[in-house]
């Protein structure tokens, strides 16, 4: 559990179904056509299996990009255009902005290729094909061994797996566990590095209701923004390069690979009409017992949800003062308060739907199955009991392993910067070659740009005292990093004190003073410097929970591994899907309104006049570009507009998604793009957990919307011109 700790979602979304059944799941795209394909075209799919995922030809599957690593984005023109959401481009937006030029507030568009902006740190990778490797994996274990052996001996075949892909060539292989370490399969993808910035709206409209509406229904949000891969002139990924051409279907078939673009819908939805969702969905864990539910309501949200608050209040309280500072931390602000509400939420959830006593059921029908004969209960009968001692012994540590992440880790800049800044100033120090000392010194230098950037001394500051304050407080002394004791007897546990004099004189708080330094490292300096002590003390701690949970994380993974194995040997008659884990899915259902609350029904759309009602003029999640207002007193729609004359803004649908699935399309039964996910609703936050049919809904923007964004608002009519449009059948 405690390695779960550290792997938190850059954006998280969620998602849903409707008063229509829908087929909860996240299928991987190769089973379709055996598990899905029926139900699919039952449900309105008017494409086939083969035209979806096939490695013998162009299919759906060759439109979706994992964007970055933490999103999903989808291809939608021929010459490269990719579409994904606003807070998936947010970090790329931010680190083109200045105070001067401010594409934050004001939104950016690129009017023709040479304005389209590089993001050296951005990529997207295609997926080629998926293979099961689960004969080949298991083959090296066996039940005598302990989970340490066991996943050593996996490990080690992994390793020989990916060797063998990537002989010869620039693939990306990775090879991952589904149900519980059951199952293994591989993944197989070209990573291409040139992706420049096209196009995003003003925040006005990109995060249009702030952290107000987040996971709220009714939404009114242009959650979107446009990047463009680009390729070596003969269609090889390539670094940025001013050469570099838009990827195009031509130069993929050169290079033996198939490329995909989605038609652009202008048909629009319809309750109860068909959708589907494409896309790398980041982690689930539909498998969590009624122990992790537990856990999870007394000890890890509510921990969570404290030290995010305070956090937020210090970035706000200095971002509001400062316009530079505002811009730094806007993309660091919106992960924080994006994953502080979602625990609220899931925790809200939990509770209102009876999660725990759920999975108590499922336990009880599991224990009678594995004490149903001797052979059974020989290997499933200690499941629960494994699981059960696990969480007994991490529960002590759940609290302080939290703050150890939270406030530790990833609590303040200075620490992770410090920690990995100061293991190459050790080679430096230690090596007398100088052509390595130049290279060491060019990337510290490269690191610390990239570090300050988005820095701020007084900010950082702030936030280091008052959240180890806090850590001190609220954590078990035994469970403390050893600085504590530093602060204890040298400033009267004062971590004010502490921090005052550490970002004054420290080598990792300035970035003047650690040029300096660099340029004539000191050891002995090194060594006393107090974000060295800390940040070497918090790394320290990590690593000594690790260890001191190992016992317990072993017994976790052996009892989770034989409780689902069981689960489905239980349920024979049924199709389990595997939890979520970045890996690229499918999931299907249909648009629907749904009742949150008794007396209470939500449409299925929201329009433009929905978000004229939200506004309010200066409020900086409901404010609005006098343009935009324009455009709406002149019903300036287009041809974006409903029958109605309406300017859809934001649908919901019954799919079942989570973070890693923002930015993926939504795609009607014809395999037309009819809009981009973006968020779930506050009545199914649990849905990470536990699927519910009758209340998740996806919010997704309409492409309608953006269209309407990109061309009437914008300007940038070029970007729609190269889209193929469908205007109905």
């Amino acid at each position: 559990m405690f390695k779960r700790i550290l792997v938190l979602a850059m954006a998280i979304l969620f998602a849903a179904p409707s008063l229509v059944k829908a087929d909860e799941g996240m299928w991987l795209p190769m089973f379709v056509k055996r598990l899905n394909e029926v139900d699919m075209q039952a449900a309105g799919l008017q494409l086939t299996a083969e035209e979806l995922y096939s490695i013998n030809h162009s299919s759906l599957k060759d439109a979706i990009v994992s964007f970055g690593g933490f999103c999903t984005g989808e291809i939608i023109s021929g010459e490269g255009l990719i579409l994904t959401n606003h807070h998936c481009g947010y970090g790329a937006i931010q680190d083109h902005s200045t105070v001067e030029n401010d594409y934050l507030t004001d939104g950016f568009w690129a009017m023709d290729r040479t304005e389209e902006l590089g993001n050296p740190d951005l990529f997207v990778d295609f997926l080629l094909r998926m293979e099961d490797m689960t004969d080949r994996v298991l083959a090296v274990v066996n039940d005598e061994m302990t989970e340490d052996e066991r996943a050593q001996a996996i490990d080690a075949e992994i390793k020989v797996i990916k060797a063998e892909v990537t002989e010869g060539n620039d693939y990306i292989a990775k090879v991952k566990s589904f149900f519980e370490g059951n199952e293994y399969y591989m993944f197989v993808y070209e990573r291409f590095n040139d992706i420049r910035l096209v196009g995003a709206p003003p925040s006005s409209v990109g995060k249009y209701g702030g952290d107000t509406d987040n996971w709220m229904w009714p939404r009114h949000t242009g959650d979107f923004s446009m990047f463009r891969v680009y390729a070596a002139p003969n269609g090889t990924p390539a670094a940025y390069a001013e050469e570099n051409v838009p990827l195009t279907k031509e130069l993929r078939e050169q290079n033996d690979a198939f490329y995909h673009h989605l038609p652009v819908s202008l048909e629009g939805v319809a309750n109860d009409d068909y959708t589907m969702v494409w896309g790398y969905p980041g982690s689930t864990d539909r498998f969590l017992t009624s122990w992790g539910v537990k856990q999870m309501l007394d000890i890890k949200a509510p921990t969570i949800v404290d030290i995010r608050a305070l956090k937020l209040d210090v970035m706000k309280k200095h971002m509001n003062a400062n316009s530079a500072v505002r811009i730094q931390y806007a993309a660091k602000y919106a992960q924080t308060a994006n994953y502080w509400k979602y625990f609220i939420g899931q925790s809200k959830g939990l509770k209102r739907l009876n999660v725990f006593g759920k999975k108590q059921a499922i336990e009880a029908e599991y224990t009678a199955f594995a004490n149903s004969s001797e052979e059974n209960k020989a290997k499933y009968g200690e499941a629960l009991t494994l699981i059960a001692e696990a969480y007994a012994a991490m529960d002590a540590t759940e609290k302080g392993a939290n703050y150890l992440s939270e406030v530790g880790i990833r609590g303040t800049d200075v620490v992770l910067f410090a920690f990995r800044a100061k293991r190459m100033i050790d080679q430096l120090i230690e090596t007398e070659d100088a052509d390595e000392k130049a290279g060491l010194i060019a990337q510290l230098e490269g690191f610390a740009a990239e570090h300050f950037k988005n820095y701020d001394a007084a900010l950082d500051e702030e936030q280091f005292a008052k959240l180890f304050a806090k850590y001190e407080a609220e954590v078990d002394a035994a469970q403390h990093p050893s600085f504590f004791a530093h602060v204890n007897k040298k400033y009267k546990g004062d971590f004010a004190k502490f921090a005052a004099k550490m970002y004054a004189k420290s080598y990792f708080t300035d970035e003047a003073r650690f040029a300096a330094f660099i340029a004539a490292p000191k050891a002995k300096k090194l060594a006393k410097d107090l974000a060295v002590i800390a940040s070497g003390s918090v790394i320290q701690s990590y690593f000594g929970m690790g260890s001191a949970n190992a016992e317990a994380d072993a017994k976790l993974v052996k009892g989770n591994r034989l409780f689902v194995d069981g689960l489905r040997k239980m349920n024979p008659e049924k199709n389990y899907y595997p939890n979520a884990n970045s890996t690229m899915r499918t999931t299907f259902g249909k648009v629907g309104d749904y009742v949150p609350a008794d007396a209470v029904q939500y449409d299925y759309v929201t329009t433009l006049e929905g978000v004229i009602e939200k506004y309010v003029p200066g409020d900086h999640e409901f404010d609005l570009p006098q343009k935009f207002i324009d455009l709406y007193e002149a019903k300036d729609y287009g041809q974006y507009a409903d029958k109605d004359g309406k300017l859809i803004v934001n649908f919901i649908h019954n799919t079942d998604i989570t973070g890693g699935n923002s930015g993926s399309p939504v795609i009607n039964a014809k395999g037309h793009l009819i809009g981009t996910a973006f968020d779930g609703n506050w009545e199914a936050m649990s849905g990470d957990i536990a699927f519910e049919p009758e209340l998740q809904r996806t919010i997704s923007c309409d492409i309608r919307y953006v269209l309407f964004i990109v061309d009437k608002y914008a300007g940038a009519t070029h970007l729609v011109d190269e889209m193929d449009l469908i205007k109905g059948e």
